[in-house]
Formats: C-alpha cells, sequence, structure tokens
C-alpha cells in the first residue's frame, strides 16, 4: 500500500506512525480500558509501528500530543474494494470527541480519496460506547461474528461487524459540516 500524507480533521491530526511512537503507543495500548479490547501492548504497538503491507497506522495527535492510534487495512480487488478501521484512543482522552473525529477523517479518506464503497469496523459487543460513536457516524450493525477474537487470557470475544456506505457517513456529533469560505 502506498504511505499517504497527514490527514487533517476538526481537532485531530491522523500522521503517518512512526518507529518513534512505538512507546507512546505501547502506553496506550496498555491502560486497562483499552488493553481490555486489544492484544499484547507489545506486539500491537511494534506492528502499528511496522506494520503489514495492507495495513496503514497513524497516530492520532490532539492538541500537539499522541493521544491514540488508528489503522486501516484494505482490500484492493476491484469488485470488493473496501476498507477496515480500527482505533484505540487513550482513556484520558475520551468523551472529547477525538474518537469521532478520528474515525470520521480516516473514513473520508477511505471514500473520498482512496475510492473505497464500503467501509467495516468491528467492537467487540462488549463494548457499547464504541458500538455508540461508530452508530453514531453511521455504521450499521451487519451480524455478530461468534467467537471472533481471542484475549490474552485465552477466552474468546464475540464482534459486531459493522458497516457504512459513503452516503451514511455523518459528521461527528456536535460539529457541524465545514462551509466555504465567504468573499
Amino acid at each position: 500500500m502506498e504511505p499517504v500524507d497527514v490527514l487533517s480533521g476538526r481537532s485531530v491530526r491522523l500522521r503517518p506512525a512512526e518507529e518513534s511512537d512505538r512507546r507512546r503507543f505501547r502506553e496506550i495500548l496498555a491502560t486497562p480500558e483499552v488493553a481490555r479490547w486489544w492484544g499484547d501492548p507489545d506486539e500491537e504497538a511494534a506492528e502499528a509501528c511496522a506494520p503489514p503491507e495492507d495495513i496503514r497506522s497513524y497516530a492520532i495527535e490532539y492538541q500537539g500530543d499522541v493521544v491514540g492510534i488508528i489503522q486501516s487495512c484494505e482490500e484492493p480487488t476491484p469488485a470488493y474494494r473496501s476498507a477496515g478501521i480500527d482505533i484505540a484512543v487513550h482513556p484520558g482522552w475520551h468523551r472529547r470527541g477525538i474518537g469521532a473525529d478520528a474515525v470520521h477523517t480516516l473514513a473520508r479518506h477511505l471514500l473520498d480519496a482512496d475510492g473505497h464503497h464500503r467501509l467495516t469496523i468491528d467492537p467487540d459487543t462488549e463494548n457499547a460506547p464504541a458500538i455508540s460513536l461508530y452508530r453514531s457516524l453511521g455504521f450499521r450493525p451487519v451480524g455478530v461474528m461468534r467467537h471472533y477474537e481471542r484475549r490474552q487470557d485465552g477466552s474468546f470475544h464475540d464482534g459486531l461487524l459493522m458497516d457504512l456506505l459513503p452516503e451514511e457517513l455523518r459528521e461527528p456529533p456536535g460539529t457541524t459540516a465545514p462551509t466555504a469560505p465567504t468573499a
């Protein structure tokens, strides 16, 4: 996958992840509120900084601080051209609209610039705040993927597959669409 430039949202800046982000990513992924939904913090942080070819990883910056990670995984086959999104935001920055802005910014890029016709996101069925956030942006539940992911303790958890078509993407809650500058 080709690298992309920095993406700017209303309040966030998404820039390609770098090796220098590894320590901060590990800190974010190791917080109990985030670790509950993600895998091994060391492995996940290392992969986010040096992702496989089919994944793009970004540092989420808010007011100059790295507060999270957001990734896309793309299906390049023309008949199935779509992308998935994963996100983790440090709990100290939750409930500020940062996650919504980051998901919206990446989704808009994947749909408009990269030409995907559908996006997916797959939160744990027990992650009610994430599901609510994704619904507010226009993602719709498709179905439950049973025993979708194995956690570090060996237990399996179900995932909720959600998808979004370009015309369904909504502005993040509490924001309005940008207006054209006046002369």
